[in-house]
């Protein structure tokens, strides 16, 4: 009975909070929302499929793109992935994992005058190339790194 009560306060707290910082003017309701994700995008399983759900055509390599992840990744489960560029107009960075069965890992929409610079932790199937995608202006351009995973650190 004790702990219910508790979860019950605990719950009760946050809802109070929530409510008065949307009554102070704080948070906006609609701030709230997730934007409108492209769902099809995620389902691709090539590179092609996935431009054509992105509106765009084939995209070129570019020395400007900057993937910083480790060579070898022992846990193919929480494998840390930042992309970051000097390219003007960037207006998105997407990450592209060859081998997983869905080809799209993380795509960051980036408002207008936002450094091109993300972090994430990606999940990987197997050794494979990953593929950093940036939108800038209207055109895509990506980089290319691949990165292996081991098996309880004795594979490759």
């Amino acid at each position: 009975m004790q702990m219910q009560r508790r979860e019950f306060v605990r719950s009760a707290s946050g809802t109070g909070l929530f409510i008065l910082l949307v009554g102070a003017g704080l948070i906006k309701t609609g701030e709230l929302r997730a934007e409108t994700w492209n769902k099809a995008a995620f389902e691709t399983t090539t590179l092609p499929e996935l431009m054509k759900t992105l509106g765009g055509e084939e995209p070129l390599t570019s020395a400007d793109i900057v993937i910083d992840a480790p060579e070898i990744a022992e846990n193919g489960a929480v494998v840390p992935i930042a992309v970051s560029t000097s390219l003007p107009a960037v207006s998105m960075i997407a990450i592209l994992i060859e081998k997983n069965p869905n080809l799209l890992a993380a795509s960051f929409n980036l408002p207008e005058g936002t450094l091109a610079d993300v972090q994430t932790r990606v999940k990987m199937a197997q050794t494979s190339n990953v593929y950093a995608l940036i939108k800038t202006g209207s055109r895509f351009v990506y980089a290319t790194k691949e990165i292996k995973i081991t098996l309880g650190g004795c594979g490759g």
